[in-house]
């Protein structure tokens, strides 16, 4: 985390696995003096410098110029094809919304942005879910925002308010097939959602030359050990 002081930041998905404990951890960073909430609604967080913008559509009808503007923005919004009942509405969530959300927050002033996405996303990829996330990235560099950084986790670890099955399913095989995951496949050895706010952070509070940036689950935890 830089020292310097006045930093103000707007999220959106705080009420998921990574946007809650990346709430969690921006309060206990004493740099940042406000944070920008934006959800469809209350969360679980009470706090001096945290103010949640409640809205169904996540918009932002009306913003007090007297207000700080916010430079540092984080996404994590996503569904499952099961939770959003279609193909369709898969791609209102994962991509129609995530864009709207990052168009929004360059209005109000953020320059630099970290988007949560998926190992494997890929505007090509045979996986609708993964073309989603692909498509995503693509029109978020078109944006032109001073830095962005996509987040390309693997499976998560993590307690969900509804957990889901198939992750369980999921996260025990590759634990028992961890000790075999060396090299590439280190990507998908299951990563806390902890340590993906903790990585989204760094990555951005951090000033870097390169205009767009994508970690992986190993770029994560390389990252994470250079604070440490």
């Amino acid at each position: 985390m830089t020292n310097q002081g006045n930093l103000i930041v707007i999220t959106a998905g705080g009420s998921g696995l990574i946007g809650h404990e990346l709430i969690k951890q921006l309060l206990e960073q004493e740099p940042i003096d406000k944070i920008y909430a934006l959800s469809r609604r209350e969360l679980p967080f009470t706090h001096n410098k945290l103010d949640v913008i409640t809205d169904a559509n996540l918009e932002v009808k009306h913003w007090d110029d007297e207000h700080a503007r916010p430079q540092y923005g984080f996404i994590s919004l996503g569904s499952t094809k099961k939770q959003a009942g279609s193909q369709q509405g898969l791609e209102k969530i994962d991509y129609e919304l995530v864009c709207k959300v990052a168009q929004q927050m360059k209005l109000l002033g953020v320059t630099r942005l970290c988007v949560v996405s998926s190992l494997g996303a890929s505007p090509h990829s045979p996986s609708h879910y993964l073309r989603c996330k692909g498509k995503m990235e693509l029109a978020l560099e078109k944006m032109e925002f001073e830095q962005l950084v996509f987040v390309r986790p693997g499976p998560l670890v993590g307690i969900r308010d509804n957990p889901r099955t198939d992750e369980q399913v999921v996260q025990s095989i590759l634990g028992a097939l961890r000790p075999l995951m060396i090299g590439p496949l280190a990507k998908l050895i299951p990563i806390h959602a902890s340590d993906v706010a903790k990585a989204m952070q760094y990555s951005v509070f951090k000033h870097s030359n390169k205009r767009v940036t994508i970690l992986n689950s190993i770029d994560m935890r390389q990252l994470i050990k250079q604070y440490q």
